[in-house]
């Protein structure tokens, strides 16, 4: 019989690989109805290349033993120095009635280097038990009230955190909106150059060059000459830095050179003025509103050729 049965195993190709594993996922000693079983195998040495092929377990029984995921198959080791590798494969099994269970073996059909075999690896057999109840102590807590604990910080932080978030968005959008609609109402009638004109004359004179009134003095005739930026280049100037409104006002073709770097330098003496608590010398003071003046005059002065220009044409 023994002599018989190596043949049959030598003709058909099949290799003993051992016992297959069977661990409930949940970690007790006894394995319930309903527990989840995890049902597979492990192949140690496996050469890559080697092309696996496993057996449908769909057919098991949906009402007493249920397939609840299919074959998957992991890599646990990887001998780089070898090129050999340990193969894990499993599904994942359910029991819905109590008693002894033997499962089918489990059949793996690999195929390397042209050769083909069959490796089996031997079923094993478990009990199932229902779970134990006790009936009294059910009885007992059956209308038990619902245990109710106090709110802690960690769980109202977030919501918290979230209204103090939409409170700084509501705030920051309406001062957006009043700053947006107090611009609109202060939009003069008058040409941009005019009110530029109008408020550059109003810093006229010495006397706002004393140290403790030139901060103010800088400020107003850079604001003048920024609102006249945002009307004639439609740069929003009131809100830039001074780098950032000349990065803005490069490429314009009707302010010079010279003028370009005749007004950056204003905006800077300003900044280091109104920031850097600088003292600015009366021979430069002397030559801030006449230089403001100009840009708006010689900006505005090709704008009127320009129109004209067009209405020769």
């Amino acid at each position: 019989m023994n002599i018989l049965a190596s043949i049959l195993l030598v003709l058909l190709e099949i290799v003993p690989k051992g016992d297959a594993f069977l661990r409930p996922l949940q970690k007790r000693d006894s394995i319930y109805v309903g527990d989840r079983l995890e049902y597979g195998f492990e192949l140690d040495n496996v050469r890559p290349g080697t092309d696996l092929a496993l057996q449908d377990l769909k057919s098991l029984p949906a009402d007493t033993l249920a397939l609840v995921r299919d074959w998957k198959v992991d890599t646990t080791r990887f001998r780089r120095r070898e090129g050999l590798m340990n193969i894990r494969g499993s599904v994942l099994l359910a029991p819905f009635e109590e008693g002894d269970f033997a499962l089918p073996p489990i059949y793996v059909q690999r195929k390397s280097d042209g050769k083909t075999d069959t490796l089996v690896f031997k079923t094993p057999v478990f009990r199932v038990a229902q779970f134990p109840l006790d009936s009294a102590r059910i009885a007992e807590n059956a209308l038990a009230p619902v245990v109710r604990y106090p709110l802690t910080y960690a769980e109202l932080f977030p919501w918290l955190a979230g209204a103090d978030i939409l409170l700084i968005a509501l705030i920051v959008g309406l001062v957006l909106w009043r700053r947006r609609k107090r611009r609109e109402e202060e939009k003069p009638s008058e040409p941009a150059h005019i009110t530029a004109l109008r408020k550059l004359d109003g810093y006229r004179g010495s006397q706002y060059w004393a140290p403790e009134k030139q901060k103010g003095f800088y400020s107003g005739v850079t604001d003048a000459l920024k609102n006249y930026m945002e009307s004639r280049f439609g740069v929003d100037a009131p809100e830039m830095t001074t780098a950032e409104v000349f990065d803005a006002l490069k490429g314009a073709g009707d302010i010079s050179p010279e003028l370009f770097d005749e007004t950056r330098e204003l905006f800077e003496t300003a900044d280091f003025v109104k920031f850097a608590k600088h003292t600015a010398p009366d021979e430069y003071n002397a030559k801030v509103v006449p230089t403001a003046v100009k840009f708006v005059t010689d900006t505005y002065r090709s704008t009127l050729e320009e129109e004209q220009e067009g209405d020769v044409l």
